[in-house]
């Protein structure tokens, strides 16, 4: 554990709350979750199972017609074969926990993009196992490269963690580089574990899931849930999908960690995913324009390079000044009273970054902006 390093994000918004009891006014641009209430339609089905009395244990993978709808969604908007018998139900977080302990060993190396989400890295050292990164910077868009990812693999390696779009770069990778991966998979008999959390909040391209490619089913875990897409992140729901053959494991951990999710968070869950789709759309749409604002104003100060990005709701600069990325964080903190997230947080390669969420309202984006540009200027 003293391996394991507190997450940014979480040190950030630490920060932030001792700020604000001080009556100092903080536009925060750390926290990743959309701004926008969860759809009433899925907050309705919560409060129906709540006054139905649905507040008991549920089978540990989570309830029948839940499961159903989830392995329906994969098969219509995947192409991903899925069975409601291959299904765990369970908050995204715990998915990735829960597949990493049960099937990585001892010693054995996982690989992941760096930068990539603060917590595949802790997770992987909690489990004993060895993080193994892989440069994703400018040079690809931060995306990938399967011939980078093929040279840092041993005869150690057990996974490959993919999270496309990513956070923190809003990169997402493209149908080829995808491929390649699963064939590098393949041919070495290597998991992969595909993050795709931020599949529908996309919009330049469109995401593809490495468990819908020939050949692929038995080699992928694939972990999505309900935070992003329908702003469900205080519901805590959340799924993976993989061959049975992987599941008994997984489903070990669950059985004696959480048991199973919360129950009247899987009947809101089935709403969200039969219900409509109008809302996703309209968060999409208005994330797509405070991207481009925030890629405009990021644009116009001098000392920035920004790669525009194509998903999540994220952007990840790079500045030309010489100080660390947790130094950078501090001083717009303490002088702009703007909260970024320091880019060391997402690895080494993130050095001379800092992420911004840019889901937060367009005023709050002006004039966070407008600070960060006038800290700058002082530097």
């Amino acid at each position: 554990m003293e391996a394991v390093q507190e997450s940014g994000t979480v040190k950030v918004a630490d920060r932030v709350k001792a700020l604000k009891s001080k009556g100092i006014d903080v536009i925060s641009f750390s926290i990743g979750e959309p701004d926008f209430p969860t759809p009433a339609h899925i907050v309705e089905a919560g409060v129906d199972a709540l006054r139905a009395g649905f507040t008991k244990y549920t089978p540990s993978s989570g309830i029948p017609e839940l499961r159903q709808a989830i392995a329906e969604k994969l098969n219509n908007e995947n192409g991903i074969e899925a069975d409601q018998s291959e299904i765990i139900v369970t908050p995204t977080k715990h998915a990735i926990f829960m597949t990493i302990m049960a099937l990585v060993d001892r010693g054995e190396e996982v690989i992941m993009a760096d930068p990539s989400w603060v917590s595949y890295e802790p997770i992987v050292r909690i489990a004993d196992a060895v993080p193994v990164p892989v440069r994703a910077d400018e040079e690809t868009a931060f995306r990938l490269n399967p011939e980078h990812l093929a040279e840092k693999i041993t005869n150690r390696t057990r996974m490959i963690i993919i999270n496309s779009p990513n956070n923190p770069t809003g990169s997402v990778a493209r149908k080829q580089e995808i491929e390649a991966i699963c064939d590098i998979a393949k041919e070495r008999d290597i998991l992969l574990l595909s993050d795709e959390i931020y599949e529908h909040i996309i919009y330049d391209t469109r995401n593809y899931s490495p468990a819908s490619f020939p050949g692929m089913k038995g080699h992928v875990i694939t972990v999505n849930g309900f935070s992003k897409t329908y702003s469900m992140t205080g519901w805590r729901l959340g799924y993976l999908h993989a061959d049975r053959g992987l599941l008994e494991g997984i489903q070990k951990v669950q059985t004696h960690s959480i048991t199973c999710a919360t129950s009247f968070s899987q009947k809101a869950g089935v709403a969200a995913l039969k219900g409509p789709r109008e809302p996703v759309q309209r968060m999409v749409s208005e994330f797509r324009k405070r991207r481009d604002l925030t890629l405009k104003k990021l644009r116009e100060i001098p000392g920035i390079d920004i790669v525009a990005p194509d998903g999540a709701f994220y952007a990840f600069p790079r500045y030309d000044f010489d100080i660390s990325s947790e130094k950078m964080a501090e001083y717009l903190l303490d002088e702009a009273h703007v909260a970024v997230t320091p880019g060391s947080s997402f690895g080494s390669f993130g050095e001379k970054h800092f992420r911004i969420s840019f889901a937060t309202s367009v005023e709050n984006l002006e004039t966070g902006l407008d600070s960060i540009k006038d800290a700058l200027a002082k530097l």
